[in-house]
Parts: structure tokens; sequence; C-alpha cells
């Protein structure tokens, strides 16, 4: 593993697939910069010429292919804007297309640059972060007539190719010797012995601590809009405004300037303790320790190695526990390079697997978050007010929910597509498809993550304000989770009764009476059948 990534090239790596040519290497270009590529070191910039073109477009189906939250539009367009302002600062030739042009397309974006700027000679994007849009590019050599050039995503540490050398002869992906070895090659919280610091790789064990409700708290650094932001904000007030979440609300970062101050604030007042907490939850308290930075990583406001850095920096001064700082650490280059590789190796039959043969219609209460389970109704408020949601919300509040009921998974994966604002298909689909929901039979986690109302219970103050009662798993006002969790391994027997980590739930399971299984079955029958009034 180690050779392979020396073997990288500092430089900008091509995709040889595209039509190439060293005829065009003085020729005046087109430079695609898309909505989630908005940092100034991405590679289709790198050897930016004076003579080229850079265009940028707020497109009306990548606005519109899911029903994305309001703030997640005004992110990326006032980001978009802000970087665009700054390029042509850098006095770069800037084709800006704003969402009123009624541009339908990227493709179409394409056309009318190379209609305005006829000398243009070939077009150069760095490679995309969705497949069905690298699936569009594709095609634009064979449309337009040109070279189309598309560069490596040099952002992300592990290229698509690493990923699949790693990969390759495997039986099984597990993050864990994925993520060693992410550490071996950047060295980062390694010792000079080459061993992880603290003589562990994983400190994940400690990471699971409950909240004191009076632990004192500091919310993440949030921003007035300037005078382009509020300009999106009336767009997207007018042009989607049955989309979720209050336009009028929105107070997220949309520099890179901002960003970084938004995760220096992180580290300072938030990191040392989001170690121990970082899975905890409590009422009306939706970030708690997160640094909810994802969003801004996900679309090049951030850079992954420089976080990375700060937060190993922040351990040895000795700011923050080695727990917080591995903790933080394994999901930017552990799980997230991970879930990139895995998204590429396995697209597109990945998007359709439904190994659990999942078939119930999304509640409308995702949408809207009418219900009466409390902490459904937390995890919903959370993503309707903010689009944000950390991840016990979505992996073990909505994703379990949605698991042990059974939901079709391109709806939800579509609804976390949708309503997060650091959602692009590449991270969210394996984190929803393959973590959440288990469809894809295993390929990204060892188990489904399902689980009861006690899991919520030990970690959360949830149950304490919910009218349904957690210790019940059948009766008037049972938990709903406890009746589906032992419905979801009953009638999934076959399929996952071998699976080793769910040993002590079946045997617990078998170990009931007749009679309290019958009673939990028809519990579970029930409020499945109601399921849209929970």
């Amino acid at each position: 593993m180690k050779s392979q990534y020396a073997d990288r090239s500092a430089g900008t790596a091509r995709n040889h697939h595209y039509l190439s040519s060293d005829v065009y290497a003085f020729m005046p270009r087109l430079v695609v910069i898309l909505g989630d590529q908005l940092s100034p070191a991405i590679s289709s910039l790198r050897e930016i010429q004076s003579d080229d073109v850079i265009l940028m477009a707020e497109v009306a189906s990548e606005a519109s292919y899911v029903k994305h939250h309001s703030h997640k539009l005004i992110l990326i367009f006032s980001a978009m804007r802000h970087f665009a302002a700054t390029l042509q600062q850098l006095e770069h030739q800037v084709l800006y297309l704003q969402f009123q042009q009624h541009i339908g397309s990227m493709t179409a974006a394409v056309a009318l640059a190379l209609q305005q700027y006829p000398q243009l000679r070939s077009i150069v994007v760095t490679e995309c972060g969705e497949y069905r849009l690298e699936q569009e590019i594709t095609g634009w050599a064979e449309q337009f007539s040109m070279p189309v050039e598309q560069l490596e995503d040099d952002r992300f540490i592990c290229s698509r190719q690493q990923f699949a050398l790693w990969a390759k002869d495997r039986q099984q992906f597990r993050m864990e010797y994925f993520y060693r070895e992410m550490r071996r090659f950047t060295r980062l919280l390694m010792s000079d012995h080459n061993q992880p610091e603290g003589g562990k790789w994983n400190f994940d064990k400690s990471n699971r601590k409950s909240c004191p409700p009076d632990l004192q708290q500091t919310p993440p650094l949030l921003f007035k809009p300037d005078h382009i932001t509020s300009d999106v904000m009336a767009l997207i007030e007018q042009e989607f405004a049955d989309n979720m979440g209050a336009a009028a609300s929105f107070s997220l970062a949309v520099t890179g300037k901002q960003a970084r101050q938004a995760f220096l604030h992180f580290i300072e007042h938030q990191l040392a303790t989001f170690g121990d907490y970082q899975d905890a939850m409590l009422m009306d308290q939706p970030y708690l320790f997160h640094s909810i930075c994802s969003m801004y990583l996900n679309i090049g406001l951030l850079d992954a190695r420089w976080m990375c850095q700060k937060v190993e920096q922040a351990y040895l001064n000795g700011q923050v526990p080695l727990n917080a700082a591995e903790g933080f650490i394994r999901q930017i280059i552990g799980w997230r390079e991970f879930v990139r590789g895995l998204y590429w190796l396995q697209m597109p039959e990945y998007k359709t697997r439904n190994t659990l043969s999942a078939n119930r219609p999304l509640p409308a209460y995702y949408w809207t978050g009418d219900t009466q389970m409390r902490c459904m109704q937390q995890a919903l408020k959370s993503t309707i007010d903010h689009a944000y949601s950390h991840h016990i919300h979505r992996l073990m509040v909505t994703g379990n929910f949605a698991l042990l009921t059974g939901l079709e998974p391109t709806e939800v994966t579509d609804w976390y597509l949708a309503v997060y604002a650091d959602a692009f298909e590449w991270v969210e689909l394996p984190n929803t498809l393959g973590m959440a929901l288990f469809a894809d039979d295993g390929v990204l986690a060892s188990k489904p993550y399902a689980a009861s109302g006690k899991y919520i219970q030990r970690m959360s103050n949830y149950c304490q304000n919910c009218p349904y009662d957690v210790k019940k798993s059948h009766g008037d006002k049972a938990c709903p989770f406890n009746a589906l969790y032992w419905d979801f391994l009953d009638r999934h027997t076959e399929q996952l009764s071998g699976n080793a980590r769910l040993q002590l739930a079946y045997r617990q399971w078998h170990n009931k009476a007749a009679d309290e299984k019958d009673a939990i079955r028809q519990h579970a029958k029930q409020t499945l059948q109601q399921l849209d009034h929970l």
C-alpha cells in the first residue's frame, strides 16, 4: 500500500479515458468548476492560463434532481458566487451563469460558454463527485468535438485508482484496515517507530459516553449573511418555496476564510469534549460538540489535510486528549476516504441494491417532523431547522428507524441526499444504503446497525420526555423501536442469524417465551400498519 501511494505524482494526475492532446497545451481552454469544487487549489485551476475561461453555473438540474434543503442550496450558490468573485479579483476570466439564466444542465452551460467564446479549443474539469454527472461529462468530447481532460481530484488523499488497488482481491472491505494504511501514509498521530500514538489505532470505545445535560457547551461559529448571501436567500425563497427549511434563518460560512474561522473555533472550544461525547444526544441541542464543518469540507471551502494537521497539532500541544484527536482524524482520513473509494468502486450497480427487500414508503414526518416519537422528532427538527444532524441522529435514529421498518432504499437515500447540506452522492449513498440500511449485504458494514429504544435511552435524554415507554416492547404506548427491533431480527432470521456480531441478539430472541414473542410480533405488525401516524 505504501508503495502505491509513494508513486502518486505530486503534479496533476489525468484520466486518459478522455481525449487529450499536447497540441492543445497552449491553446485557450474552458475550465469548468463545479459547485463542490470551490478551492483555489483544485487541480483544474492549478495550471490556469491568462486566456483560459473559467465556467461556473447555477444549474437547474443540479438544484432540483432531489428536493434539496433550502440551506443547502443557499450554501452552495452563495459559496459559488463568493468564489467566482475571488477568481475575478485575481484577474481570471470567469463566465458565471446565475440560476435566473435558466441553464438546464452542465452540458447546456458548457454549450453556452463555447458559443460565447469560440476561440476555446478544449475543456478541462476536475473529476466530479457523482456518477450520474460523470456520465454526462463523458459525452462532452463527442458532443462538442474537442478534447475533454478530466483531472484527478487530489483534494482526497486516496485516489480512486489507489483505492481500487487496495480493494483488489479482498473478500471484505473494512474501514479499519484501510484507515491504518492511511495513518501510515499521512503519518498523522504516528510515533517515530511507525506505531500509532498511544499504542492503539482506534479509540472508538472512548467516544461513546452519554452527555450530562448540564455540561457547558459552546455552539459552532455562525455568520451573518452579507449582500451576496442575502441575494441568494431571496432567490431560493422565490424559486424553491416548497423545499425544506426557512431560508431566512441561514447563517453558515460561505467563504474559505469563514470556514477556517469556524473550524478553528471548533478546535478551541469543542474538540476537547467531542472525543467523549461525539455519539451523545440531548434535547434541543442539535450540535453538542460537533464542528458542522463537513458541509464546508465537501464543497471545497476547507482542506482535509489542513484540518487533520490542525487537530493533530492541538493534541501535540496538549489542548485536546488523544481520543478526541484520533476520533476526528479517523472520520476524515478513514471513513470519508473509505466511503468515497467504495462508491466509485461499486457504482452504478451499488445504487440499486436492496438486500433486505425493503419496500415501505417513506412516512411524511421525515419531511415535516410531525411525530410523537421524541428521538425522531429531535433528529428531524435539527434536519429541518439547520440542514444538519449529527451522525448518531442519522445512523441510529432516522436510519435505524428506516432499517427496522423496511423503508424502500431509494426513497430513503434520496431523502438523505436532499435534506443535509453536506450530502453529495459519493458520501451519502454508502453511508445510507450500506451503513444505515444494510441494503448492500454487508459490503460496507459488518452488521446491520439495528437497535432498540434502549440504545437511544443510553445515549440521550429523549426517552424521559417521550409519550412512548422505552421499557415496554408491546402493549399501550410501548416504544415503537423495541417491537420493531425484535421483529426485524425475526423476519430476517434466514439472512442475518449467521452474522457473528448478531449472535447475542439472536440468542436473546430465541430465549424469549413463545407468548412474549407472539405479543412482540403482533405489536410490531400493528406499528407497521400505523406507521404514518406514530
